[in-house]
C-alpha cells in the first residue's frame, strides 16, 4: 500500500460519495448535474469552441515545426509496438463504443430530426448531417487526445519523469506542480477519467440492451443493463489482470478485425455508390467549412444555440473528459515515435477512419429513411443501427457482429481505463498493482450504473460536461508548459527550418545525445 498515492484515496472518497448520493437521491442527483450542465453550456460554450480549435491549431503547428523531429524517448529508441497494433490500440481506446452507438444515429438525427441549420429531410440537411458528424468526430476530437498524450509521452519517455498529469506542468509551475497543487491536478484528471469512462460504459450497456431487445425481445430495463455491466466488468477485470501487452493488445486487434469486417460487409450490402459519393462530397465540405463550424455559437438564434449545446459542446466535453484516460494510454503505447509521426498517427489517421465509418453506416440509415422502408426516427437511439441492418441482406449476422464488437470495445475501454487510473494513483507506475486496478474497475462500473439508474442517457451526458469543465483549464496549462519545454529543447538541439549560414555542423536528435534542459 506504500506505493499508493493520496490521489487514490481522495478520488475514491469522491467517487464513493457520488455513488451513495446517486443511490440515496437519484432524482435530486440528476437535477443537480442538469443544473450545473445548463450553466456550463450556456455560459461557457464560447470557451469550449475556442479552446478546442486552438488545440487543433497547436497540433498542426507542431507537425510542421522542426520540433516534430524530436523523438518520444532516447535518440536511438524505436517504437515498442508495430504501427498496425499501435493504431488498433489507440483507436479502440479513443473511439470504440461511441462509433458503434452513434454511427447510424447521429447522421440520421442531423438529417431527419434536427439539422444544424436546414429543414429536416432536405438536400441541404443531408449535406449538413455528414459534415457536422465529421466535425464532431474528426480533427478536434483527436486533437484533444493528442495534446494530452503528447505532453505525457514527452515528459515520461524523453525526460524520464513520472507519468502523471501534474508532472507535465512542471516547466510552467516549477515546484508548485508538486505537493498540494499537483495532487489537486491529478485528482481532477482521475475524476474526469472515471466519469468519462463510466459514461461510455453506460452508452455501451444501453446499446447492447437495445440490440438484444430489437433482436430477441429482451426488455429494455435497468435490470438488464445492470446484468450487462456486471458481466462485462468481470470480463474486463480478467483482461486487466493479464496485463497490457496481453489483454489489451489482443482485444484491440480483435476490435479492429471485427470493425473492419462490419464496415466492409455494410459497404457491400448497403447503398455502395451513394455511400462513396456522399463520403467524398462530405469530406470536401468538411474541409471547406471547418473554420466556420469551429466557431459557430449562434448567439442570435436560441434554437440553433440549443442544438450546438446538445451536440458540439457535449462532444467537446466528452472528448475532454476522456482525454486524461485516452491521452495516458496513447502515451504509454507510443514510446519511440517522433512527435511528427505521433501527431500524424493520432490526429489524421483515426479521423479518416471515423469519417469512413460514419459515411457507411450514416448513409445507410439515411437511405433507409429516405426510401420509406422504415421510419427510424421513431426508434430509440440505441436501436437505430440494428433497425438499419434489418433492411439489408445478412441482417442477423451484421447485428450479432455489432453486439460482439460493442462488447469487445466495452471491455477494451474499461480495461485500458483501469490501467490508466491505476497508473495515475500509484505515482505514475507503469505496472500498477492489480488490487488498485480492481478498485478502479469496480468504481467506474458503479458510476455507470448510478448514472443509468438516476436518469439514463441524459444523466450520462450531464455528468460528462460537469466533469470535463475543470480539466479543460488544466489542458491550457499543459499546452503552455509543453511548448515551453519543447522550445527550450529545440534551441539546445539547434532545430531550425533554415540553418544559419555560419553553422558548419548541425546536431540532430538522432546523432547527438539529448542534454536535459533545466525546466524549472
Amino acid at each position: 500500500m506504500k506505493n499508493i498515492s493520496s490521489v487514490f484515496w481522495i478520488t475514491v472518497a469522491i467517487v464513493l460519495a457520488s455513488v451513495i448520493y446517486g443511490v440515496a437521491a437519484p432524482k435530486n442527483f440528476e437535477d443537480v448535474t442538469a443544473n450545473i450542465q445548463d450553466f456550463i453550456t450556456s455560459s461557457f460554450g464560447w470557451y469550449y469552441l475556442i479552446l478546442v480549435t486552438l488545440i487543433v491549431v497547436f497540433c498542426l503547428f507542431l507537425i510542421a515545426s522542426p520540433i516534430g523531429s524530436i523523438r518520444l524517448g532516447k535518440p536511438d529508441e524505436r517504437p515498442e509496438y508495430s504501427t498496425g497494433t499501435w493504431f488498433a490500440m489507440l483507436f479502440s481506446a479513443g473511439m470504440g463504443i461511441g462509433l458503434v452507438f452513434w454511427g447510424a444515429a447521429e447522421p440520421l438525427s442531423h438529417f431527419a430530426v434536427s439539422p444544424p441549420l436546414a429543414k429536416p429531410g432536405t438536400d441541404q440537411a443531408l449535406k449538413e448531417s455528414m459534415r457536422y458528424t465529421f466535425f464532431h468526430w474528426g480533427l478536434h476530437a483527436w486533437g484533444i487526445y493528442a495534446i494530452v498524450a503528447l505532453a505525457l509521452a514527452y515528459f515520461k519517455f524523453r525526460k524520464g519523469k513520472p507519468g502523471l498529469i501534474s508532472v507535465t506542468l512542471e516547466p510552467l509551475l516549477g515546484r508548485y506542480s508538486k505537493g498540494a497543487v499537483g495532487t489537486i491536478v491529478d485528482v481532477i484528471a482521475v475524476f474526469a477519467t472515471v466519469v468519462g469512462v463510466a459514461t461510455t460504459l453506460g452508452f455501451g450497456a444501453v446499446q447492447i440492451n437495445g440490440g438484444l431487445s430489437y433482436l430477441f425481445d429482451i426488455p429494455k430495463s435497468f435490470t438488464v443493463q445492470f446484468i450487462i455491466v456486471l458481466v462485462v466488468t468481470v470480463l474486463f477485470m480478467i483482461s486487466a489482470w493479464s496485463g497490457l501487452s496481453k489483454g489489451i493488445k489482443y482485444l484491440s486487434n480483435t476490435n479492429m478485425v471485427l470493425a473492419v469486417a462490419l464496415l466492409v460487409l455494410m459497404l457491400i450490402v448497403g447503398p455502395t455508390l451513394f455511400i462513396l459519393n456522399l463520403f467524398t462530397d462530405s469530406l470536401g465540405s468538411y474541409i471547406q467549412n471547418i473554420v466556420q463550424m469551429s466557431f459557430r455559437i449562434a448567439p442570435l438564434n436560441a434554437q440553433h444555440r440549443d442544438w450546438i449545446n446538445g451536440w458540439t459542446i457535449f462532444y467537446w466535453a466528452w472528448w475532454i473528459s476522456w482525454s486524461p484516460f485516452v491521452g495516458i494510454f496513447i502515451a504509454r503505447v507510443s514510446r519511440g515515435r517522433t512527435i511528427r509521426e505521433f501527431l500524424f498517427g493520432v490526429l489524421i489517421l483515426p479521423a479518416l477512419v471515423s469519417f469512413l465509418w460514419f459515411a457507411v453506416f450514416g448513409t445507410a440509415a439515411i437511405d433507409v429513411q429516405q426510401s420509406g422502408a422504415a421510419d427510424l426516427t421513431k426508434l430509440a437511439t440505441e436501436q437505430t443501427l440494428f433497425a438499419v441492418f434489418n433492411q439489408f441482406p445478412m441482417s442477423t449476422l451484421l447485428s450479432i457482429v455489432a453486439i460482439i464488437l460493442i462488447g469487445t470495445f466495452f471491455i477494451t475501454s474499461a480495461d485500458s481505463a483501469t490501467f490508466v487510473l491505476g497508473m495515475q494513483t500509484t505515482y505514475g507506475s507503469l505496472t500498477p498493482p492489480n488490487t488498485v486496478k480492481l478498485t478502479w474497475g469496480i468504481a467506474q462500473s458503479s458510476v455507470a450504473l448510478i448514472l443509468l439508474y438516476s436518469g439514463g442517457l441524459q444523466a450520462l451526458q450531464n455528468a460528462l460536461i460537469v466533469a470535463a469543465f475543470p480539466f479543460s483549464f488544466i489542458m491550457i496549462l499543459m499546452m503552455i508548459s509543453l511548448y515551453k519545454a519543447l522550445n527550450h529543447e529545440k534551441k539546445e538541439l539547434g532545430l531550425y527550418i533554415k540553418p544559419k549560414k555560419k553553422t558548419k555542423t548541425k546536431a540532430t536528435p538522432e546523432a547527438t545525445p539529448n542534454p536535459e534542459p533545466h525546466l524549472d
